[in-house]
């Protein structure tokens, strides 16, 4: 996000409500576990790195939603419900965060050691039995499950006293978005397995199926229609939210992509070309092999998804991926989806400051930096 992304998400004191939430919930969690078994507090504790990193985008989409719908922030029920709606969508983040590292075979997160690496380094370093890459992988997926079964919770208290038409919308939103994401990190997981670089247009088409299953609706659509049906919008309303979301969810995932190559390490907080190791199936590489001469295509085939590509290795197929012409055609189709979505929203007659709130969010999750 940019630099005044930080501004945003405390408007309204939106950050502070939900990170003392979730604190709540890990305090809570904390003294739940320790009654389990007293070495438990190592997972509460890594849960607690995971939520502390997020920047609370879905969370202020969420509330911003609520507020451009008619949402009151005298209400104190309806705000703290708003607020608990986001904590819980932050929760789900990091669960999907933590299978994710370990499906991708990630090194760092937010810049600092994934979870599998520091339950497996904490293995090794106690000389315990067994695998150390196997004890880490296993307590990074239970952190996730348990992130799981903790978004379920919050969002239960949070629509408790709903009306039960409402409930069941959101409650409705809520359980799609999470088969959406799993189902998504499947396909993601099929789409590095399936043949590659023989169709770009069907390598395309999976990557854009993909992000919308596992980034888009969740990121943007999901938490913005969620707000707006925690306000009782219309179902036009509602219906309007979903078609400003959803291109604006594309649009964050592509700049992802193009962070993930050429973002700063200090920034993104992962290392610099990371996407390229891993060897990602996404758009930016579909238009970069479609686009290049036989000699930078067979190059690029070659190295991608190499875990040992050296730093110069990296500069060099930036190099190839810009000469392609990928990265201009990734920003245009950037402003293709986003372009539109956010004049709809400039021009709707939603409530202020949520409108302006959610336009400026709308624009920071197309133009940031991190």
């Amino acid at each position: 996000m940019t630099s005044s992304s930080p501004r945003l998400v405390d408007v309204e004191d939106v950050r502070a409500g939900v990170d003392a939430i979730l604190a709540e919930h890990s305090e809570a969690l904390r003294a739940e576990l320790a009654g389990i078994g007293g070495d438990s507090g190592a997972l509460v504790d890594a849960l607690r790195d995971m939520l502390w990193g997020g920047k609370r985008l879905r969370a202020a989409l969420c509330y911003w939603s609520w507020r451009a719908h008619g949402g009151d922030p005298a209400d104190e029920v309806g705000r703290r419900r708003a607020l608990r709606v986001g904590a819980a969508l932050e929760l789900f983040q990091a669960a999907a965060l933590f299978h994710d590292d370990v499906m991708d075979d990630s090194d760092t997160r937010r810049g600092r050691p994934a979870a599998h690496r520091v339950f497996a380094s904490r293995h090794a370093e106690a000389a315990w039995s067994g695998p150390s890459v196997r004890f880490g992988e296993s307590s990074a997926i239970l952190l996730g499950d348990l992130a799981l079964i903790a978004s379920e919770r919050e969002f239960a208290l949070a629509v408790e006293g709903l009306p039960l038409g409402t409930r069941g919308a959101a409650r409705g939103v809520f359980d799609t978005m999470r088969t959406e994401v799993t189902v998504g990190q499947y396909l993601d997981v099929l789409a590095q397995a399936l043949p590659w670089g023989h169709d770009p247009a069907d390598d395309e088409r999976r990557a854009r199926e993909v992000i919308r299953a596992k980034s888009a609706r969740y990121s943007v659509e999901h938490p913005m229609v969620l707000g707006a049906l925690l306000a009782d919008a219309a179902a036009d309303a509602v219906a309007r939210t979903r078609e400003v979301g959803l291109p604006l969810g594309e649009a964050f995932q592509l700049r992802d992509d193009l962070l993930g190559v050429f973002g700063d390490p200090a920034s993104t907080g992962k290392p610099a070309g990371d996407d390229l190791r891993e060897g990602k199936r996404t758009v930016l590489v579909a238009r970069a092999l479609a686009g290049s001469d036989a000699q930078d295509r067979a190059r690029l085939e070659e190295q991608l998804g190499r875990r040992d590509l050296t730093d110069t290795d990296v500069a060099e197929l930036r190099l190839l991926v810009e000469r392609s012409g990928a990265v201009a055609q990734v920003e245009q189709l950037i402003g293709e989806l986003s372009s539109p979505a956010l004049a709809r929203l400039a021009s709707s007659d939603l409530a202020e400051p949520g409108r302006t709130m959610l336009l400026s969010l709308g624009h920071a999750v197309v133009d940031r930096t991190t």
